[in-house]
């Protein structure tokens, strides 16, 4: 005797029910349920609040008053926030194509040369350290009259470099520590990606008389997209938020040349006690952030693989 549709579903509703009550399902909500309270409590609750005080002026020291627009106001006539942004793009410039090619460049002699777990460590060392420390460790290192950098470029013929003390070098400077700290990570990935890569490809198209640099630029990067995709947008998210290697080199100067978008909501909210417009730029980098990381997916076609 055939079985209606409603009533194999009622047929079927305790065996949902006891899905949902099975072992396997509670060991999962076991895991998930502490991460998704630490991102309610650490991040949603705290940016729904943001939003709220950045439409107040608030001292931090008394009552917030609602100001309505006004902080939305001054921020788009503020040259403040204007010369932020323009050095934190000039940031990005400088850290994001050399980090991201010479991750791509390490990741493939890895692959070619040596797959040793001990290299791949020795690569991904820099970026175990805390930003803290890498920033003093190159604050040392890059001192104009004690820094060994400096020396070695004396020893060459090459004049000392005031690097974080001069507005034209600060920002490239500034770049340069963080490349150094991270294209051992942006490596790894990639290094990661190409395993993924089938080698019968590569085999195809040594038959079809392809050279290693066609194979590269036709084989190689279209099949690693979804890794670069991963790896371009959360490094730009992460630039577009440094701020601990400015903290301890140049706190913004000389001549606001560091003065990055993240530094001026330190200064307005944590030294100048306006934290409603504080917020407000927050707000700012984070709409930034959103526009950028869409525009990125749209352009990289991140929900395609041609895998």
């Amino acid at each position: 005797m055939a079985v209606s549709a409603k009533e194999a579903v009622v047929q079927n509703k305790p065996s949902l029910m006891k899905s949902w009550a099975d072992n396997e399902t509670w060991v999962a909500w076991i895991f998930i349920i502490p991460s998704f309270l630490g991102f309610l409590i650490f991040y949603a609750i705290p940016a729904v609040r943001g939003l709220f005080i950045s439409f107040t002026d608030w001292n931090m020291l008394s009552d917030p008053t609602f100001v309505g627009s006004e902080n939305y106001r001054n921020l788009v006539q503020d040259p403040e926030f204007w010369n932020s942004l323009k050095v934190t793009v000039q940031y990005v410039l400088w850290n994001i194509p050399i980090q991201t090619v010479l991750g791509v460049l390490i990741a493939v002699m890895m692959d070619r040369l040596t797959r040793s777990v001990v290299v791949r460590s020795i690569i991904l060392m820099p970026w175990l350290m805390a930003n803290v420390v890498v920033g003093l460790l190159w604050l040392w290192l890059l001192d104009p009259t004690l820094g060994i950098v400096n020396a070695f470029l004396a020893w060459i013929g090459i004049g000392a470099q005031p690097f974080l003390g001069s507005p034209d070098q600060a920002i490239a400077t500034i770049a340069g520590i963080n490349i150094w700290r991270h294209v051992g990570y942006t490596a790894i990935l990639v290094f990661a990606g190409l395993q993924s890569i089938p080698k019968d490809v590569y085999e195809a198209g040594a038959i079809d008389g392809a050279s290693e640099w066609n194979m590269f630029w036709r084989i190689t990067l279209p099949l690693l997209r979804p890794v670069l995709v991963f790896v371009l947008v959360t490094s730009i998210i992460g630039s577009f938020q440094i701020f601990d290697t400015v903290a301890v080199t140049t706190k913004g100067g000389p001549a606001n040349a560091t003065e990055v978008i993240t530094w001026i909501i330190y200064e307005q909210g944590f030294e100048r006690f306006n934290m409603g417009y504080a917020t407000t730029i927050a707000i700012a980098l984070f709409v930034i952030l959103i526009v950028v990381s869409l525009v990125q997916l749209r352009i990289m076609r991140a929900d395609e693989s041609d895998i």
